[in-house]
């Protein structure tokens, strides 16, 4: 490994995190969301350590398919459902769950019974759109479609229900309650597993624990609720972002750091340059005072981020030296105070870390 940035992934923490989704909602089956490759985290490592997980939620048939031809045999569902009909045949070949939230999707349905293509009938869960206004039947259009699904022969009898929580970070809302509540009213007396909680449903909002859950960020670490970290609700840290200190300069007040020397040293100082940048994933748009730690210490990033390398202010520390180990975020530096700080969310952080970051798996 000739550079330095790399991001540690802590496989007994994503154990740790899943088990307390567990712990806070204790009658419910576990589907965690290993989509975008587990969040940057790398969707086959992330996979083979849940092994007590239930199921597995991911975004595309593409993912479903990596993680069967690598053996993975818990049920895995298809947040999206298909994109197009021919993709059913992977999906009765493959045992895939499908999430069905259009018109569409039953109409490819019913014509493999048309067609006499079923090969074995497919795990369905109906989405309802309870106000996300994003994927899903509308509340007067819901009776319908399982009134369909229910006589659709390519369907495992019955189909799931499912909604997605559109505002369950923020304690604030009274949305949450609200969705809840229409998702509850939805077919009543209809006996079929339903799922709600997504990570801020599981650790914030009992109403929404039912049969399944669908855990997401808090497995990585992170909280879903605003103004929190992931130690607010016990979570522990998975992806920690390294990398070392590669020249310590000895600048002069008045010097110009960084391209187009937007930030110019008010003394004599020392300022440290870190190998990581854009091109590792670490955002272009980090303002000057984000925080980095250098040797477990927090230091202020200055001047523009590059595609390889980035500038702390090292007056702090007197005694660092070339080599020292920095954390851009993980173990001593939450994502969630790095994100605040750039103005996006844990997510993006994760996900943007780039390709040629070696993950190394502990």
């Amino acid at each position: 490994m000739s550079r330095a940035a790399r991001a540690v992934i802590d496989l007994d923490a994503l154990r740790h995190n899943l088990q307390w989704a567990y712990t806070a909602s204790p009658e419910a089956r576990q589907f965690p969301v290993i989509k975008a490759d587990a969040y940057g985290h790398g969707l086959l490592p992330v996979a083979q350590a849940l092994t007590d997980a239930d199921g597995f939620a991911v975004a595309s048939l593409e993912e479903a398919l990596v993680l069967r031809e690598a053996g993975i045999q818990q049920p895995i569902l298809l947040l999206e459902g298909f994109f197009h009909p021919d993709e059913l045949v992977n999906i009765q070949q493959h045992r895939l769950d499908i999430v069905v939230h259009h018109a569409a999707q039953l109409d490819a349905l019913e014509s493999l019974v048309r067609q006499q293509d079923i090969v074995k009938p497919v795990t369905v869960w109906l989405k309802v759109d309870t106000g996300m206004h994003r994927l899903g039947f509308s509340l007067e259009a819901v009776s319908d479609a399982w009134a369909r699904l229910r006589a659709c022969d390519a369907v495992n009898q019955p189909p799931r229900l499912m909604t997605h929580l559109a505002c369950a970070d923020d304690f604030h809302s009274t949305r949450t309650q609200q969705q809840i509540e229409s998702f509850y009213r939805v077919l009543p007396g209809v006996q079929a597993e339903r799922s709600i909680a997504n990570s801020a449903g599981i650790l914030g909002w009992l109403g929404s624990h039912a049969d399944i859950d669908r855990p997401g960020i808090l497995l990585y670490g992170a909280s879903p609720f605003l103004d929190e970290t992931g130690a607010d609700r016990r979570l522990r840290p998975v992806m920690t972002l390294r990398s070392e200190l590669i020249a310590i300069n000895a600048c002069q007040a008045g010097d110009r750091v960084g391209y187009g020397g937007r930030w110019v040293c008010p003394e004599a100082m020392t300022v440290g340059v870190v190998s990581i940048g854009y091109g590792d994933g670490y955002p272009r748009h980090a303002p000057t005072g984000t925080p980095v730690l250098v040797n477990g210490v927090e230091v202020p990033l200055v001047g523009r981020v590059s595609m390889d390398m980035i500038s702390v202010d090292l007056r702090g520390l007197p005694d660092a030296q070339v080599g020292d180990d920095v954390v851009l975020w993980g173990e001593g530096l939450p994502a969630e105070t790095v994100a605040r700080a750039v103005g996006t969310i844990a997510y993006e952080l994760f996900c943007s870390v780039t390709a040629r970051v070696p993950r190394n798996y502990v």
